[in-house]
């Protein structure tokens, strides 16, 4: 293995030194290796392929089959960043299920996977542990849980829901998780929960005093032009210069401009 290869060991002492550490979401084998090539730490195939790549609403409906697919093709990019998949909704319910979803995963490429939730899903994150697969937590704003709470809300604003995000990341920490990430959470509360455990949280819309960040990659490149939530930083606008190209070869077709001699082929000595 390449010594410079990032692993779960290798965060945890980014945090013991004050390093940040940066991730994104990828779903295919290209955009992988663009990413890894600037040295991006750790990569989520996360379930936003739902709404990213395959045009759902939201993450309900990413599928197990469909996880594993985006999973292999990230995987076959072998990436020095960390590669985390991200276990879609219903996949973990029960132990059993955590742990034959979980090895579908890592047999697919995953290095380590990660599931929503805290205390309610402690014994599915020990099993997996003790089976010999790195669990990344997930906290905060839970995208597969909208349906029970009405949509994408903002967390702890209230004590309540402040104490809850701290136990949750405190059982998380002691099941044995190598990272957390934090979403949708208030950047006092998410600071409040990196400064308490001795693992490293990854934020995402919870401030900037988690030990790193991650955001969707099609929405820092500006592919997902429909909306863009407060936490995301546009980097890029890959939309419009893509509306540019495809609508300038439409007009060179129709035109006959394209293909020109340049870019067509003849019988020797006839060109």
């Amino acid at each position: 293995m390449n010594e410079h290869k990032v692993n779960i060991h290798t965060l945890r002492s980014m945090k013991q030194r004050g390093e940040k550490i940066t991730a994104l979401t990828a779903y295919d084998f290209f955009t992988t290796k663009i990413m890894d090539e600037v040295g991006v730490h750790l990569i989520l195939v996360g379930d936003s392929v739902g709404m990213a790549v395959l045009g759902y609403a939201n993450t309900l409906p990413v599928t197990m089959d469909e996880m594993v697919h985006h999973t292999k093709s990230v995987a076959r990019a072998k990436p020095q960043a960390l590669l985390v998949a991200d276990m879609p909704f219903m996949s973990y319910s029960t132990v059993r299920a955590a742990l034959e979803n979980a090895g579908r995963l890592i047999q697919a490429g995953a290095e380590a996977v990660k599931l929503e939730g805290g205390e309610a899903i402690i014994e599915q994150v020990r099993a997996l542990i003790a089976a010999g697969i790195p669990v990344l937590g997930h906290i905060g704003l839970l995208p597969q849980s909208i349906l029970e709470t009405g949509g994408y809300k903002i967390v702890g604003r209230t004590l309540q829901s402040a104490e809850r995000v701290l136990r949750d990341a405190k059982a998380l920490e002691q099941a044995g998780v190598f990272g957390i990430v934090i979403e949708g959470t208030i950047a006092s509360v998410a600071e409040q929960v990196t400064k308490s455990v001795n693992v490293p949280t990854i934020g995402i819309g919870a401030g900037p005093n988690c030990d790193g960040q991650i955001l969707v990659s099609n929405d820092m490149l500006g592919l997902f032009t429909w909306f863009t939530p407060k936490h995301v930083k546009r980097y890029a606008n890959l939309a419009e210069e893509m509306r540019k190209a495809f609508a300038q070869y439409k007009r060179e077709v129709e035109s006959g401009k394209f293909p020109t001699v340049e870019h067509s082929f003849y019988e020797p000595g006839k060109n």
